[in-house]
């Protein structure tokens, strides 16, 4: 009674594992099926569900791409956009509706729009970027696909408070624009050139500067570090020519090309240094130039690459500066002295120590050791003829890095440091046209929908746990026949006895792991009813034989069982039969009773037009799917499962045969019996 007992409670406990088995499958299907259609992108999460589209940006400062190993910092990046990498036709017409958000999908970055053409297909964006590594990648995301937003466009955003002067000189017949927090507009306006070097930029004739204020702002006090940046191409070389220069009295800061090589000069109290002239640059080619002092010394990059140098302070300047043109000169002092280039000490003395600001100069340490070239005498200027684009005045000293970035991330090399991903539509399904139509459905509709989910899982339930107990019975069935046709004197050698000790053993030789296999196959459960008819018959006697009668008997009782196996294979079936007849009328039902309600609506409103209907009628379809997604899945697994119950009760109507004919041959029949010979016939 004890063995019993806990045969049961074993019995039970393993069914129910079983149980939790399965369930706990579902429960991941269903988990991975709901974060496919809740969740975000599988990588990150979406910064807002309004905008249905995003590309990922990547600046890679790395050895894979634009090799900048010095400190960059926070920087403001030109974003092209063409028909290659964007797709303007998601996007608003003006732009309005781009967004960039810090590689955290979180942070809103503050960027600004130069130009934006959906037409051409062209766009020159501006973005703050924030703590740009230097050796390694950085990546942002950029936003677009909402016509309902506006404008979030803020140039003086975009720069730190350490840009004094940001002029992108894409204005035509008005003053350059300021896009610095301080405004520090231009008092004239210039020629405009097409197809500059970002977008629109400024043609000079060496005649006609332009003139840039004076403003507090502006002022440079002596020894205050600054940096000045532009885009330059010229028409042709030519002897001294001005690109920038601001004079304030005696004093005087002056950028400039001497037959192609970049030069600043630099005037206190009327006496000049100019840096040594480097390698010239090409005419008719666009060039990046940087001018960088830290107050006490001044570096020169060309394409953010170090050009020269200039061991000079800084002087006092407050007077308005001018781009492409020369201001009058002071006459020189005749007591000022004249910086003269570095020679050795006479008679062996020691040559005076270079400042200690020299090893911190952010534009190129190695030229700031050149020595200036001593100007005698005040040299004649000529404006610069040519092109200029994105001047920039900063009043700190950037760092190499950050001088690097703009010359590569804004020229012909831009391609090494932003890379552009693939486009994103609609971070879920929760979001975009989806969420539009999910907003439209009717209470009644998102009844039938609840049904009908209800339904698909019950329906997937059924299917897995139905997989897995046929998938073990085939196992199992197995098996057995392996063992059954292994007997030869005994049919009833394998029969634990009565069918609920399942730990009783099933033949001497049956490994225990077969064993617990074979007992839970059905073609031992018939075989049981099979050896417990045997059994009963021999009980008692030495001689068995049996007569046909009594193998008939056998066989009615291996049939009822063989009807109960089945109905236990085919257990639970209908639910699926269920789902798939009942899911699409349901849905049907759904969307007829939406679409009455639609119509009624616009009846009682008595407002008529596609903006009207199509919300309501796309809500009402949506029962619709919501059936055909319960009863598709239903409909494969249960033709699946047919299959395999049909299998299995084949090999069970093999096995009853089997075994009758079995039981005929070990259990010799009586030859005068007329029925024992039909059996045997049979």
């Amino acid at each position: 009674m004890k063995l019993g007992i806990s045969a049961h409670l074993a019995r039970f406990a393993r069914t129910a594992a079983r149980w939790a088995a399965s369930r706990a499958v579902i429960a991941v299907v269903v988990g991975a099926a709901a974060g496919a259609v809740l969740a975000p992108d599988t990588a990150r999460a979406w910064w807002n569900d309004d905008w249905s589209m995003r590309k990922k940006i990547t600046l890679d400062t790395s050895s894979t791409g634009a090799t900048i190993n010095d400190p960059i910092g926070t920087v403001p990046v030109l974003v092209r956009l063409h028909v290659g990498n964007f797709r303007f036709a998601s996007a608003k017409d003006d732009g309005a509706d781009l967004r960039f958000v810090a590689g955290d999908d979180k942070t809103p970055l503050k960027h600004h729009v130069e130009k934006f053409d959906s037409l051409l297909g062209e766009a020159l964006v501006w973005v703050q970027v924030p703590n740009v590594a230097a050796g390694a990648k950085t990546e942002i995301w950029l936003y677009y696909g909402n016509k309902k937003a506006v404008t979030a466009s803020d140039a003086k955003g975009t720069y730190d408070p350490d840009a004094l002067l940001v002029y992108h000189l894409a204005e035509r017949g008005t003053p350059a624009q300021d896009s610095s927090p301080w405004a520090n507009h231009a008092q004239s306006a210039g020629q405009p050139a097409d197809g500059a070097m970002i977008g629109t930029g400024l043609r000079l004739d060496g005649r006609t500067p332009l003139t840039i204020p004076g403003t507090p702002s502006l002022a440079f006090a002596a020894g205050a570090p600054f940096t000045w940046s532009a885009w330059i191409k010229m028409a042709a070389t030519q002897p001294n020519a001005v690109l920038y220069s601001r004079r304030d009295g005696r004093n005087g800061l002056v950028v400039g090309l001497d037959n192609g090589a970049a030069f600043v000069e630099v005037t206190r109290e009327g006496g000049s240094e100019r840096s040594v002239a480097g390698v010239p640059v090409p005419a008719n080619t666009w060039h990046h130039l940087a001018v960088v002092s830290t107050g006490s010394q001044i570096g020169i990059f060309v394409d953010g690459q170090s050009y020269g140098g200039l061991a000079a302070t800084t002087p006092a300047l407050a007077s308005i500066a001018l781009l492409g043109g020369d201001t009058a000169r002071p006459a020189p002092a005749a007591a000022v002295p004249v910086s003269a280039p570095a020679e050795a000490a006479p008679d062996g003395a020691a040559a005076p120590a270079a400042s200690a600001d020299a090893a911190n100069v952010a534009a190129a340490p190695a030229a700031v050791t050149a020595a200036p070239a001593p100007i005698a005498a005040p040299v004649a200027m000529v404006g610069f003829a040519g092109e200029v684009d994105e001047l920039q005045i900063s009043k700190i000293a950037r760092s190499a890095g950050y001088v690097r970035v703009q010359a590569v991330g804004q020229g012909a090399e831009v391609g090494k440091l932003l890379a552009f991903s693939i486009d994103e539509e609609t971070a879920s399904w929760l979001s975009g046209y989806f969420a539009i139509i999910l907003k439209s459905v009717t209470f009644d509709g998102w009844v039938i929908i609840g049904i009908l989910m209800v339904m698909a899982v019950i329906s997937w339930v059924v299917m897995i746990d139905k997989t897995f107990y046929l998938s073990r019975q085939a196992k199992a069935n197995a098996r057995f026949m392996e063992r059954f046709r292994e007997m030869s004197a005994d049919l009833t050698a394998l029969d634990a006895g009565d069918a609920d000790e399942e730990a009783a053993p099933l033949g001497d030789r049956i490994p225990e792991r077969d064993a617990g296999m074979m007992r839970h196959a059905s073609l031992y459960r018939l075989y049981h009813v099979g050896a417990a008819e045997l059994k009963h018959r021999f009980r008692g006697e030495e001689k068995r034989r049996l007569k046909g009668a009594a193998i008939a008997s056998i066989r009615a009782a291996l049939d009822g069982s063989l009807v109960r196996e089945t109905q236990r294979l085919n257990h639970l079936m209908v639910l699926l039969t269920i789902a798939i007849s009942g899911g699409p009328f349901l849905g049907l039902l759904g969307t007829v009773v939406g679409v009455m309600i639609t119509f009624a609506a616009i009846a009682a409103s008595g407002d008529v037009n596609v903006n009207a209907i199509a919300p309501g009628i796309a809500a009402a379809l949506v029962a619709t799917v919501a059936g055909l997604a319960v009863a598709i899945p239903a409909l494969f697994g249960y033709n699946y499962l047919t299959v395999k119950i049909r299998n299995l009760t084949a090999d069970m109507q093999v096995f009853v045969d089997e075994f009758v004919t079995k039981t005929a041959e070990v259990y010799r029949v009586d030859g005068s019996d007329h029925a024992s010979k039909q059996i045997a016939a049979e």
